[in-house]
């Protein structure tokens, strides 16, 4: 099982690796730098170790703050797609883990963040106390040098009345430090699955406090609180030769020692890591307004059973693959509001289409707005397509695709497809057979499904190629009239659910049977696996996948694909 997982994952393991390898370098370089260099020896004196920790931590804000947006960048990620179209598509895969690795650097932000404020809440504690200190120690005369009128000056804390909640929210470390905590806080709080699923809406705003986080960012670090002895007092008055006599130092001091120290600012540095992530997400926002500004047309608006929408529409120079997704806009209810939804049609169709389930308050007034306002259509803008794991499906031999309820939207693309490629006698279609598997709680979802499903069955019977597509529908969720019905109407050649000739299966799908008999049909062949669904399913096929994988480069081989909004 591990070296199955490490065949499909080896590039997101090293990546993985090397991220982790960069932080922990740079936490521990600084960390012994700041805590044994002696430029800031005399800053340790006042600090000691909170030094280390504050300044470590800080680098690794930087580098997490330089990797957070490029994830995120949509436009980017297509070109590489696209660019490497011709690298092995284990490579290609892994940038659809661009939202868990977007996830896993937050956290590293937040786990920084409580490092680096605790640190300094001991740094300024410790400032406080240094100031207030009368007992001659070397902390106590640091903190009174500004007294002596030279400028000089290594603790920020002038007066023995200032608390730390006052330099927190007085100086511009502080109040910059004090706001980019808070919109941190709640962006990771309003991320969370249960949220982002039924109130996008919190979600989509709160993440928008990014522009906050970067602004303090940019400008937390100006300010120099923090300073360290400068290179040329340094070689004048090194601090291991001449510390003793700041505290020792009579009138009539003659030695090479008695000049007084002199201190500098750390230079802001935060800028210089992500000046250049900041400047290459502006261009992928204008990219997207750009884009988004090209008129749609609505072509067609269907209204499916258990209120499930489908709009057809067209853009000039848009080309979608299958399984792709867009970004809708609808100005008429949010001019901000941007929600994903995956291509429904395929692409030799001359439209594309959407399905969106009511599923929150936008897609609520989306599916309202277009039952008001059948006579004129509102103003649709959308900004896309984008590629995820889907449009690797012919490059398998054999393919398994799993959709869980409105989840089978990019496999509708898919079948579609495969569909028109019959028709035309496509020789470039790698792929042999398709098991498609669709898991829905009620009835009603699979009703806008059927027609497709039944034409591509006609279609595939006419063909000769009636065994290419096994399907399997599967209802999760039953009432008594309706296992009754079933059991009056088991004979029949069509099921009572849904009309097709493949019969409705009631409960959940034994996976480790279904890959069995995959395996044992297809026993030399390399088999993709594809998800649109939630993480506790993708759980259980990947482990399925890794279970039924065979070690030897010859035999079945599962690799696993899932959508990623």
């Amino acid at each position: 099982t591990m070296g199955n997982w490490l065949v499909n994952h080896w590039f997101s393991a090293t990546v993985l690796a090397a991220w982790l390898g960069i932080n922990i370098f740079l936490f521990t370089y600084y960390f012994l730098f700041f805590d044994l260099d002696e430029r800031y020896f005399y800053t340790r004196a006042i600090l000691g170790s909170a030094l280390a920790w504050a300044r470590a931590s800080a680098k690794c804000l930087n580098f997490n703050s330089m990797l957070i947006l490029l994830p995120v960048c949509r436009n980017l990620l297509s070109f590489l797609r696209g660019s490497c179209s011709c690298c092995r598509r284990t490579l290609r895969k892994q940038l659809d883990h661009n939202l868990t690795f977007h996830k896993l650097v937050a956290y590293a932000l937040a786990l920084f963040t409580a490092v680096h404020t605790i640190a300094h809440l001991f740094n300024l504690e410790r400032y406080n106390h240094s100031q207030q200190a009368t007992d001659g120690s070397l902390a106590a005369v640091l903190s009174k040098m500004h007294l002596q009128g030279n400028k000089q000056w290594l603790n920020p804390i002038h007066s023995n009345q200032t608390t730390v909640e006052y330099v927190a929210f007085t100086t511009i470390p502080g109040l910059t430090g004090v706001i980019i905590t808070l919109a941190l806080i709640l962006m990771v709080t309003s991320s969370t699955e249960f949220i982002r699923r039924n109130y996008f809406e919190v979600f989509w705003y709160t993440h928008h406090l990014f522009l906050i986080y970067f602004a303090g960012l940019l400008i937390h670090g100006i300010a120099g609180l923090v300073r360290g002895q400068t290179e040329e007092s340094m070689e004048e008055v090194p601090p291991h030769r001449c510390a003793h006599y700041l505290t020792h130092k009579d009138k009539d001091c003659s030695h090479s020692c008695c000049k007084e120290p002199e201190f500098g600012s750390i230079p802001a540095e935060s800028w210089k890591w992500v000046l250049a992530p900041v400047i290459l997400y502006t261009f992928e926002r204008i990219l997207r307004v750009w884009r988004a500004r090209q008129k749609v047309v609505v072509t067609k608006v269907v209204m499916h059973p258990a209120r499930v929408l489908e709009l057809q529409m067209q853009k000039k120079g848009f080309r979608m693959e299958v399984g792709q997704y867009i970004f809708v806009n609808c100005p008429a209810i949010s001019l901000l509001e941007w929600h994903p939804f995956t291509l429904t049609s395929a692409p030799e169709e001359d439209f594309f289409s959407i399905h969106i389930r009511m599923a929150g308050d936008w897609t609520e007034r989306l599916i309202n707005t277009f039952q008001q306002q059948m006579l004129e259509m509102p103003r649709i803008e959308v900004d896309g397509p984008f590629g995820t794991a889907s449009e690797d499906v012919f490059q398998y031999e054999v393919a398994m695709l799993v959709g869980a309820g409105i989840g089978v939207t990019p496999f509708a693309s898919i079948l579609k497809s495969i569909w028109y490629k019959f028709q035309q006698a496509d020789q470039t279609l790698k792929t042999k057979k398709i098991y498609f598997y669709w898991l829905c709680r009620d009835t009603g979802a699979f009703a806008w499904f059927n027609d497709l499903l039944a034409s591509l069955e006609q279609k595939m019977a006419e063909s000769g190629k009636a065994d290419f597509l096994t399907y399997r529908l599967f209802l999760t969720g039953w009432d008594t009239c309706i296992a009754n019905n079933v059991a009056l109407r088991f004979d029949t050649a069509t099921d009572t659910v849904t009309g097709l000739r493949h019969k409705t299966i009631f409960g959940r799908p034994m996976w480790n049977n279904e890959f069995a008999a995959v395996a044992a049909a297809h026993p030399r062949s390399v088999v993709g696996v594809f998800l649109c669904g939630p993480g506790a399913l993708a759980k259980s096929l990947q482990k399925s996948c890794h279970q039924h994988s065979s070690l030897d480069p010859r035999k079945v081989k599962f690799y696993f694909n899932k959508e990623n909004f």
